[in-house]
């Protein structure tokens, strides 16, 4: 017993020598110190819990998704007609065709909330076209939920929502043609697409028209600010400008490219959202259109040769041209003309004439262009 409680004692000691070596490792002050390091390793981990319960980790694109019809931005007209359609219960079958970014599958999400309330979960079917697009999903998927019974609100239906349906295949869309006549009753079906001559006549004729435009910026920008408050996002007036340049009338586009610079560099402006989207800056942009207009071709070129030495593709640099031309102050006949030779040279580059030759072309011809014009034919 005495030889086990001496090994106890040794080890005990081993162990505090030990822990002494530690602590002066880990901390070389004084043990006066301590409580000072132990307090700051504290409020900074308290700081960092508070981040982490700030960003839940969802993409701003889900987490700010509207879920009722007041919520949803521009189309006003459009999305009021949906919610008649909605409170009356009696929907038809419906295409929405617009450019992406700008509601079409957030506002049938609406319309099916609306319609089914808590029976949402299960009269629902959403299925993407653009990866479930051959004839088996309409004869598997499609059909055998059509065919389900399930319990509705008295007068309602199930819906069926095909985004990117001008992806699905023409087999596909003539299977779905006779499915959307068999199951008139109990189903409706809701197609999203970007260009409606896409989907074959059979179904544009048993469907609803409903046409999407572009948000403006100034819809856009309303958005981006109300989600920069609520993520307390820094920002400078020309960081919210870069953004919703950027954007081009597609709100999805704008809240990613806002999620991306705050998260890479914590603050937003034009010179961050510009390093994020990998754009020319319209600025370098606008210099060298005003080089044109007086007619300095020497000084154009070289904001083009730097543009085209930092690694920008010519359709960046060339689509960014036009709109920058589209909003600059020059006289009218002048712009004109400088849109005709933009679209020219972008023919060219689609084409594949893609060099700086071609962009060089473009600077001389814009250059000429400042010529007074012959008002006497």
């Amino acid at each position: 017993m005495a030889d086990v409680q001496e090994m106890d004692v040794d080890s005990e000691e081993v162990k505090l020598k030990d822990d002494n070596v530690v602590n002066k490792t880990i901390n070389p002050t004084p043990t006066t110190s301590r409580p000072s390091t132990t307090s700051s390793i504290t409020s900074t981990n308290v700081s960092g819990s508070s981040t982490s319960k700030k960003s839940d980790g969802r993409p701003w694109i889900e987490k700010y998704r509207p879920v009722n019809f007041s919520d949803i931005v521009g189309n006003s007209e459009t999305v009021s007609r949906l919610e008649i359609f909605a409170k009356e219960g009696n929907v038809p079958n419906i295409i929405l065709a617009g450019p992406p970014g700008v509601g079409k599958t957030t506002t049938i999400l609406c319309l099916a909330r609306t319609m089914l309330g808590p029976s949402y979960k299960d009269g629902i079917l959403e299925l993407n076209a653009s990866n479930d697009r051959g004839i088996d999903v309409v004869r598997n998927k499609i059909k055998m939920f059509a065919q389900q019974k399930v319990t509705l609100p008295k007068g309602k239906q199930k819906i069926i929502i095909l985004d990117e349906a001008d992806s699905m295949t023409e087999g596909a869309q003539q299977a779905l043609r006779r499915t959307m006549e068999i199951y008139s009753k109990t189903t409706r079906f809701a197609l999203a697409c970007n260009t409606s001559d896409k989907i074959i006549e059979p179904i544009q004729s048993r469907c609803a028209m409903v046409r999407f435009g572009k948000l403006s910026d100034a819809q856009i920008l309303s958005k981006l600010l109300a989600v920069c408050e609520k993520e307390d996002v820094s920002f400078t007036e020309d960081g919210m400008e870069a953004v919703v340049f950027t954007a081009q009338g597609d709100m999805r586009q704008a809240l990613n490219n806002l999620q991306s610079t705050y998260s890479g560099f914590g603050h937003v402006n034009s010179d961050n959202v510009f390093k994020v989207c990998d754009e020319p800056h319209p600025l370098l942009i606008k210099d060298m259109l005003q080089h044109c207009v007086s007619g300095n071709f020497e000084d154009a070129y070289k904001i083009m040769a730097h543009l085209w030495k930092l690694g920008y593709a010519s359709e960046d640099i060339i689509s960014n041209i036009f709109r920058v031309c589209k909003n600059e102050s020059i006289a009218e006949y002048l712009k004109l003309e400088y849109i005709k030779e933009i679209g020219y040279t972008h023919m060219r580059i689609v084409q594949g004439v893609s060099s700086l030759l071609q962009m060089s072309g473009l600077l001389a011809k814009l250059c000429q262009k400042v010529a007074v014009p012959d008002v006497s034919q």
